[in-house]
């Protein structure tokens, strides 16, 4: 049970609930391929029955940390900061991001979008759940849209989705892990048949790296 001090801090984003924090390479969309400091926040309750962080999904499980201790060890490994989750918009962004942002690092967010974005951002990757569809202004501010594909179904969604977002979003179809033996056929075709949409593959599981 979280004291209600803690909880005081943590509903204002002073502190949050870390599951995870590390230093590797970007496995997906644009900046794949390059070294980037991970802190993987927990909560969620989109609830993506694919999802291969499920462990993420109950902040309780997670130790609320204060955001000066995530900040002073990130910085020392990367200018390069992707917060991720679970849903990182659970919870206010805005404490860590300006944290970050005083230390002169690049912030970036992977992000479904479900909850009100906060933060002060240099990089937005929406990836968009129809479970729980993206709320506000995101779809004006993503610099890339990332829609995963696990069925057929998921290429009209990811069309829907793709007609919200602004003129310059980047355009990606990722497949599901799990499936991607039986989609990736589908989504090399329509790659090439739109080619506003670009292929993106979680190359960190091909490298055996986090």
């Amino acid at each position: 049970m979280i004291k209600d001090d803690v909880l005081e801090l943590v509903n204002k984003g002073l502190m949050l609930p870390l599951m995870e924090e590390f230093y590797t390479i970007q496995g997906e969309g644009f900046h794949k391929g390059t070294a980037a400091y991970f802190i993987r926040v927990g909560g969620c309750d989109v609830g993506c029955h694919w999802c291969d962080v499920k462990e993420s999904w109950n902040a309780e499980t997670h130790p609320p940390t204060a955001i000066e201790s995530i900040v002073e060890k990130a910085v020392t490994y990367s200018d390069t900061i992707v917060v991720t989750g679970g849903e990182p918009l659970t919870w206010d962004m805005g404490p860590l991001t300006k944290a970050l942002k005083a230390k002169n690092v690049q912030t970036h967010i992977e992000t479904s979008g479900a909850y009100p974005l906060s933060g002060e951002w240099d990089w937005i990757c929406l990836s968009p759940k129809k479970n729980k569809l993206p709320t506000g202004v995101i779809y004006d501010k993503a610099h890339e849209l990332k829609v995963i594909v696990y069925n057929k179904h998921d290429f009209i969604f990811a069309e829907e989705q793709a007609a919200k977002v602004n003129k310059d979003c980047i355009l990606y179809l990722q497949p599901e892990w799990s499936v991607r033996d039986k989609v990736m056929p589908m989504i090399v075709d329509f790659v090439m048949k739109n080619p506003k949409w670009k292929v993106s593959l979680q190359t960190h599981k091909y490298l055996n790296i986090p």
